[in-house]
């Protein structure tokens, strides 16, 4: 474990108590969550297409001024129809999620499948399998699920990252308490 991680265990602990209570937050208010999300990924493409614009005055041909104009555009008008319709915002990211979930679910059965006489293979089966059934009640209850999902599985993301956060820091906690202990008692028999 890193000399840092040991040492700023105590900010790691407090980091990973704020990101879990915002995750709660998330799941507590999953459609204003989601319209956050949607919001701010407009607000993305928005200062996306503005830099794409910038990089116009870069471009060393017509054609690369062009494409740059182009990408521009594009990023700043789904920005824009973001901000303006974010409930539109949040049905479409709730079909990337739903896509998301079951490629990857896919790709993990496959994998775990692959890998069958590995140790432990099991459970690339079983996460992948998890996903494709999530895919699948996600998109069972579309366009309803939209006013949940994005915000209900961005906050358990961020409660699991909170909580894995604590748990590296206490554990950094507890190997520095031990080295402590170590130390003290290699001066006390030095003494």
């Amino acid at each position: 474990m890193s000399d840092s991680l040991q040492a700023n265990w105590r900010w790691l602990a407090i980091a990973g108590v704020i990101i879990g209570i915002i995750g709660l937050l998330a799941i507590l208010a999953p459609f204003v969550t989601g319209l956050s999300i949607s919001l701010l990924v407009g607000l993305f493409l928005i200062a996306s297409g503005i830099l794409n614009f910038i990089g116009v005055f870069s471009a060393r041909s017509w054609g690369g001024a062009i494409w740059q104009i182009l990408l521009g555009g594009i990023s700043i008008g789904a920005g824009v129809i973001l901000f303006v319709n974010p409930v539109a915002g949040l049905a479409t990211l709730t079909i990337l999620v739903i896509a998301y979930l079951l490629v990857s679910g896919v790709v993990e059965i496959v994998m775990g499948l692959s890998l069958r006489g590995e140790p432990n293979w099991f459970f690339a089966v079983v996460s992948g399998s998890i996903g494709v059934l999530l895919a699948i009640m996600l998109w069972a209850g579309f366009p309803a699920s939209a006013a949940w999902a994005v915000g209900v599985l961005f906050g358990a993301n961020l409660l699991v990252s909170g909580s894995m956060m604590v748990i590296f820091a206490y554990s950094a906690r507890r190997v520095s308490k031990a080295l402590e202990m170590d130390q003290g008692a290699d001066i006390g028999g030095a003494a």
